[in-house]
């Protein structure tokens, strides 16, 4: 008998708009709402939901070239992302599950099967997408589920028995490896290691997760998962965003031109202004997507998860953009004020020159 069982999960998320109209979307690629949200497995209260549920459409299921069948659901989120999720069945030993997760987290066949998917459907849904983007930003992120796991004696294995005997393995397919890694390696990929239950773990790597639980239990914390790739997808576009946009900055500043130069400022400080106030707004609704402030588990599943694929670490470079921003909108600012306070200073020069003119002569 085989000692794994569980399913392997590929999630290709894309960065395809500012915002995606749900209510429209619906109509044009039959997408529906999430009928139920992941129900949270410990006593939590009523209001700890996720926010803002993506609208889902089930597509046929998706067989590769050597026969593999992987379901097939497509999430949209109204945030502008799009969730392609494939999931495979599996039963198998460690060795085999190592395996497994290196195949297909170094497969390149998967993105292009799911690039193949997402764009008619985005075609179909044009209408529903406000400043679609073009190129598309992507992230792709694996989770190994697994819903049984018995020792050798054939006894249901809990979480402190299977980081012990298996802790090599574990770090391997969380960091997609076939072969060993050093202590040290192993060690850092396990110390990212979670548990509510004594039969329940959560191992989050950069690029794949180990999340071991029944299904229903799984099934909030990969949602979790999902949002915080989310997430990291967003906070990279607003870093492409911020980064093009400073250095035209930079460039025009940098120009030795002539007074017009300071008088053209306020139209520059007022655009760099309405972008960083329109970044700052879109980083609060995405941070606004699942709200579970009164679960402390999961918030501590959230921020590990947040930490292991590079939200935080997006974050914190979109913070120091926007800061910047703000101080070159001051910089800007203050430019014009004192190019206008120039014109107004000689204006009034001038317009004391034209009254002694007239005093003089009228004096002759």
């Amino acid at each position: 008998m085989r000692p794994l069982r569980g399913s392997f999960w590929v999630f290709v998320l894309y960065d395809v708009a500012e915002e995606i109209e749900l209510s429209k979307l619906r109509d044009l690629v039959g997408a529906e709402p999430i009928p139920q949200q992941p129900g949270f497995k410990h006593p939590a209260p009523e209001y700890v939901r996720f926010e803002r549920p993506p609208a889902i459409e089930y597509p046929a299921p998706l067989t590769l070239e050597s026969g593999e069948k992987f379901e097939v659901r497509i999430k949209y989120f109204d945030y502008g992302v799009v969730s392609i999720e494939l999931q495979l069945e599996f039963e198998a030993d460690w060795d085999e599950l190592v395996r497994l997760s290196n195949r297909w987290i170094l497969a390149p066949e998967l993105e292009g099967r799911t690039a193949e998917l997402l764009r008619p459907r985005l075609e179909r849904a044009a209408a529903a997408l406000t400043q679609p983007y073009s190129p598309r930003l992507n992230e792709d992120y694996y989770i190994i589920h697994l819903r049984e796991a018995v020792d050798e004696f054939g006894a249901q294995m809990t979480a402190p028995a299977m980081l012990a005997a298996r802790g090599q393995e574990i770090s391997q397919i969380v960091r997609g490896e076939s072969t060993p890694l050093s202590d040290g390696e192993r060690n850092e990929v396990l110390q990212s290691s979670l548990s509510y239950y004594p039969n329940d773990l959560l191992v989050v790597g950069w690029v794949a997760a180990l999340v071991y639980d029944t299904a229903s239990g799984a099934a909030p914390t990969i949602q979790l998962l999902e949002y915080a790739n989310t997430q990291l997808l967003e906070f990279r576009h607003y870093d492409d965003v911020l980064t093009r946009v400073l250095e035209q900055v930079y460039k025009r500043l940098e120009r030795r031109g002539s007074f017009l130069r300071r008088w053209r400022m306020a139209r520059e400080a007022e655009r760099l202004n309405t972008l960083r106030l329109d970044v700052t707004e879109l980083t609060e609704r995405t941070d606004n997507a699942i709200k579970f402030l009164s679960d402390m588990f999961y918030a501590r599943v959230y921020r590990i998860a947040a930490a292991r694929v590079g939200v935080t670490d997006y974050r914190n470079l979109v913070e120091e953009k926007l800061r910047t921003a703000g101080d070159l909108y001051q910089f800007m600012t203050n430019e014009f004020h004192q190019a206008r306070a120039f014109v107004l200073e000689a204006l009034v020069v001038m317009i004391l020159v034209i009254e002694l003119m007239h005093l003089f002569r009228g004096g002759w």
